[in-house]
């Protein structure tokens, strides 16, 4: 008897401690329909609304309200958007340059030009700049938010993705076909250093956690890189959903989020300490949902997709069928805890 209640009380303590939830879950899905794909979705920090672009027009969505509250068209190719301002800078791939809107009235003010094809954009407080960074001409263009006018670039060596500022007038930023992540700085537009993201193939999303200096670089292959910012150096590589393209972390509650459109989940990983991190959940959401914002204020998350028809059947003309998208079936899918 003696024997059974010690090994009750040791054995289940030598156990290893499950991992507690994140809490998170899918909340609600907002239809939003509209013709085109989807990349970036931002969230103005200043009113709440979520941009999203979607190839040749920008729908803002108002996502307590439901409702879309405008619709900008005659644009082309377009990726991310950056607010600063009361101004939304917004990468318009096709045209080579970053148009200028006014974040309320949604009036066009202006345009930059940048290098081929910007994708990833990014507001740099200690500069005072934004940075497009341009797929095709492997670069990123600087521009002074408070002329709206280019100012420089700085060659990449590679195809540049998403981006993230430290504060302190360095900007890092994943190099999809070099594996890499690329320092620079923000004023000088120097390169200060090429990081080898080991483990990592084709980076695209990132973030960072500013106050432990950590990037976290979502990867092909269901990897997420932890870079030490300092040294450069590849910390740890922990497994995530497959298809990401996008990454956010909350300084709030210490939690690091990755957005798979592949598997069709959300990866929530909690940072334990700098170099220690543990999964918490692999959420379901939908197939497809690879971008994201996080909401800093609620917390909430938010990841676009569309509803897709079955694949047809394979013929000898077409042996890998794809599938198609259901008409009017572009939604908005809200996380929160």
């Amino acid at each position: 008897m003696k024997r059974s209640i010690l090994c009750a009380l040791f054995c289940a303590a030598a156990l290893p401690a499950l991992a507690a939830s994140s809490g998170y879950h899918v909340v609600k899905s907002i239809t939003l329909g509209g013709d085109g794909g989807f990349d970036y979705l931002n969230m103005d920090p200043a009113t709440g609304y979520l941009w999203i672009t979607r190839g040749s027009h920008l729908m803002v969505v108002d996502v307590d309200g439901g409702k879309v509250l405008n619709d900008i068209t005659g644009l082309s190719g377009i990726h991310g958007t950056a607010f600063v301002g009361g101004k939304a800078y917004v990468s318009e791939g096709g045209a080579g340059k970053v148009s200028i809107f006014d974040a309320r009235s949604f009036q066009k003010l202006g345009e930059a030009a940048t290098g081929q094809n910007p994708d990833g954009i990014l507001y740099d407080q200690a500069s005072g700049r934004i940075f497009a960074f341009n797929g095709r001409s492997s670069d990123a263009t600087a521009i002074d938010v408070a002329t709206g006018k280019t100012v420089g670039s700085v060659a990449l060596g590679g195809k540049p993705e998403a981006a993230s500022a430290d504060g302190a007038g360095t900007i890092f930023v994943n190099v999809e076909n070099k594996n890499e992540l690329v320092a620079f700085d923000a004023k000088t537009l120097a390169v200060k250093a090429h990081y080898a993201l080991t483990g990592c193939d084709s980076p695209s999303g990132q973030a960072m956690d500013v106050a432990h200096g950590r990037i976290f670089s979502v990867c092909d292959g269901g990897v997420m890189t932890v870079t030490d910012a300092k040294s450069g150096k590849v910390v740890t590589t922990v497994k995530i959903g497959d298809g990401p393209d996008a990454a956010r972390f909350d300084p709030a509650t210490q939690l690091v989020f990755s957005s798979n459109g592949g598997s069709g989940t959300m990866t929530i990983v909690h940072e334990d300490s700098p170099d220690k991190y543990t999964v918490l959940d692999n959420i379901e959401t939908e197939r497809g949902a690879r971008t994201m914002e996080l909401d800093p204020k609620t917390h909430r998350l938010f990841t676009v997709t569309n509803k897709m028809n079955p694949a047809p059947a394979a013929t000898a003309d077409t042996p890998r069928p794809r599938a198609t998208m259901v008409p009017g079936s572009f939604h908005v899918i809200v996380l929160g805890r």
